[in-house]
């Protein structure tokens, strides 16, 4: 009996979208495995670019990078690249949670 295919679900798109844009940024230096310095500025410009042109600070990027970079190698690899979806994710969580009245379950758009 054949199986029918089955569409991935949102939470699935949204994990293959992680590792697409991943993978789009990292390599272009070397190691296809993580995101150099350029590599990372490349994607903060690009695909965080109302978060990076809102920055008055020109350091904020550099500072960053040393913070996600747990392990000090001078590259993010995907886990230091989650942590800092993850933390974006939840800073608009909790931006997010603070729009919507008490008792409310229709979150707003951002």
């Amino acid at each position: 009996m054949a199986k029918i295919p089955v569409s991935p679900t949102e939470t699935e798109r949204c994990i293959e979208s992680l590792l697409a844009v991943f993978q789009r940024y990292a390599g272009r230096e070397g190691d296809n495995c993580t995101l150099s310095k350029k590599e990372f500025l490349s994607f903060m410009n690009a695909e965080l670019a109302s978060f990076t042109k809102n920055q008055k600070d020109p350091g904020v990027l550099d500072r960053m990078m040393k913070k996600l970079d747990l392990n000090c190698d001078g590259q993010l690899d995907f886990q230091e690249f989650l942590n800092l979806i993850g933390g974006i994710a939840q800073a608009c969580h909790i931006a997010l949670c603070m729009q919507i009245p008490p008792g409310h379950h229709q979150p707003k758009k951002l």
